[in-house]
């Protein structure tokens, strides 16, 4: 076990606007019309990490090093968030970005060593707290072969119980167009050479961010805009491009369940949301 107690506490603090030109990209690159509303969600594409192309690595992020732990594990992912809409962005919103290591814990799971990087992130405006968000990232340990091919069946899954459903495949311009508007570099969703014979998956790997997003943007098209209090997600199985994918919901009084199932009915990513 290595002591990581020195990086507790450690931050970060970024700046960025809600610019008209984000805004547009953002709603394109999921089909979403554009309005004086900010959509929840947008936030991910703010304050982003922005190290020089020499500094990244060989997967694509940043090489270790600013205010996020050394950890000693190649494969990174972002595993799941949870979120507090406290206030709405507005265009236009000069914002920043306070990111502390919250919390580091090590694991053993089924493959192999873990280490789970739990962030607070604070997006301000001037003095006003607009979203807070705690956000877990896991570490693992190299794939020890390239997975099979998914066999993806011809049959949707079962859907009933689901007062909302959403279709959708996600294509490679949809990945790159999200790793754009985030300027995230990991190479396993846009270099399938990289992320079959490398990361050991069988095809490009859908961000889990676009996922969330995809959900978030489901809720508002049934409820309206920024309906949203709380809402958090957790990644449960890899999607992958060109793999039909359900966009699935529910409420509940001010309570709403979502999913996004594969099209064998696995579960892909679970949340919940308050409104």
């Amino acid at each position: 076990m290595n002591d990581w107690s020195d990086w507790i506490g450690k931050s970060e603090t970024r700046h960025d606007v809600v610019t008209p030109g984000l805004l547009q990209r953002f709603c394109a690159t999921i089909d979403t019309p554009v309005t004086d509303d900010i959509p929840q969600g947008l936030h991910w594409c703010l304050c982003l990490p922005d190290a020089p192309t020499t500094q990244l690595a060989e997967d694509g992020h940043p090489a270790k090093g600013g205010f996020l732990p050394p950890i000693p594990l190649p494969r990174r992912m972002w595993a799941s968030s949870s979120v507090s809409f406290d206030h709405a962005l507005q265009p236009g919103d000069a914002v920043s970005r306070i990111s502390t290591v919250a919390n580091i814990e090590e694991k053993s799971g089924k493959s192999g060593d873990l280490v789970f990087v739990a962030v607070n992130h604070e997006t301000r405006v001037g003095d006003l707290v607009a979203i807070r968000e705690r956000q877990n990232i896991v570490y693992r340990a190299p794939a020890p072969s390239a997975a099979p091919t998914a066999q993806i069946s011809s049959v949707p899954p079962n859907l009933d119980g689901w007062d909302w459903q959403q279709k959708i495949t996600p294509s490679e311009p949809l990945l790159f167009r999200y790793s754009a508007l985030t300027f995230n570099s990991h190479r396993i969703h846009y270099d399938k050479p990289y992320a079959t014979q490398e990361e050991g998956y069988p095809g490009l790997v859908v961000q889990g961010p676009l996922m969330a997003t995809l959900l978030l943007n489901l809720a508002a098209n049934q409820l309206g805009a920024k309906k949203l209090s709380r809402f958090s997600f957790r990644g449960q199985a890899p999607a992958f491009a060109n793999a039909a994918l359900y966009l699935v919901g529910r409420r509940q009084d001010e309570n709403v369940t979502l999913a996004v199932l594969g099209n064998d009915g696995r579960e892909v990513m679970t949340a919940q949301a308050t409104i």
